[in-house]
């Protein structure tokens, strides 16, 4: 089902009750700290709670740090002007714990251990809890960012209200949000194999490689970082388009620092990185067996 059919289904009864068991849930909670990556999960949820609970009892936050796109930064805070979001900026260190440089299977863990460390003494100024925007299409996922913020008491409403992906850009849409249709743009470090340490160099590389290909008008994209080469994933429906900007597209990419550029003929796929995972579990549980 496209998304346009998905909004129009949403549009009647089913996205009224959809909308009022969210807004139930946003009330039991109370005062909210939303932390705000830009992305259309995040930005509804900062939407909808300061719609049903106000800004004063609302308070939105970016973390920043060299993983966040300076692009998403802006446009966190244009979302927060535009739409009047209590809002403001924190910074966290997740590049001093050795533990997220590292870059083992459990990154996302430290990494949200980072934020809600760093949300903790704003919830607590506010007498709030702090809330993310995960969906329930998210819990399938390799996410154990999602276990340290649990862990830290942090609450995911979109979840409690059975919100998938679908829906939240479906009730976007119908609200008029501008966020509706805009690309999943997960944090840089998601570029960069398990195993690769993540630096800032790492980091600027992916970043500077991304915006280069975005100014060419590939929206939604990804570029994984394998030392000196890029692998770029775009949608099925955009692979032609790369290799007919080729010459393009490698100027760009290799002006961000990588020497090999590459394009994954499978096409986009977010969270890729984790079949990786599955596949060395695979292999490990084999071996088990053939003991």
């Amino acid at each position: 089902m496209s998304e346009s059919s998905v909004g129009a289904e949403l549009s009647d009864v089913t996205h009224e009750v959809s909308v009022a068991r969210l807004r139930a849930v946003l009330r039991s909670h109370g005062s909210l700290v939303v932390a705000l990556s830009g992305g259309a999960d995040s930005a509804f949820l900062a939407w909808i709670a300061t719609d049903e609970l106000g800004a004063d009892r609302v308070r939105c936050v970016t973390a920043v740090s060299p993983s966040l796109a300076g692009d998403e930064l802006a446009d966190c805070r244009a979302l927060a002007a535009e739409w009047g979001l209590s809002w403001s900026t924190v910074e966290t260190d997740e590049m001093a714990d050795p533990l997220y440089v590292l870059n083992d299977a459990d990154r996302c863990y430290h990494c949200k251990a980072a934020l809600s460390d760093a949300l903790g003494p704003i919830a607590d100024a506010v007498d709030g809890t702090i809330a993310l925007g995960v969906n329930v299409d998210d819990l399938g996922d390799h996410r154990p960012g999602q276990r340290a913020a649990a862990e830290r008491g942090a609450v995911f409403p979109l979840v409690e209200a059975g919100f998938t992906k679908a829906m939240v850009r479906a009730s976007s849409s119908v609200f008029g949000l501008r966020t509706a249709h805009k690309p999943a743009a997960a944090c840089l470090a998601s570029r960069v194999p398990y195993g690769t340490p993540v630096t800032l160099g790492v980091l600027t590389e992916v970043e500077r490689a991304e915006a280069g290909l975005r100014a060419l008008g590939f929206a939604d994209l990804r570029v994984r970082h394998y030392q000196d080469t890029a692998r770029i994933e775009v949608p099925l429906d955009r692979l032609a388009d790369v290799i007919e900007a080729r010459t393009e597209v490698v100027a760009v990419v290799q002006a961000a620092g990588y020497r090999y550029v590459t394009l994954d003929l499978e096409g986009l796929r977010s969270g890729n990185l984790n079949a990786a995972l599955t596949a060395d579990q695979t292999g490990t549980d084999q071996a088990k067996r053939n003991r």
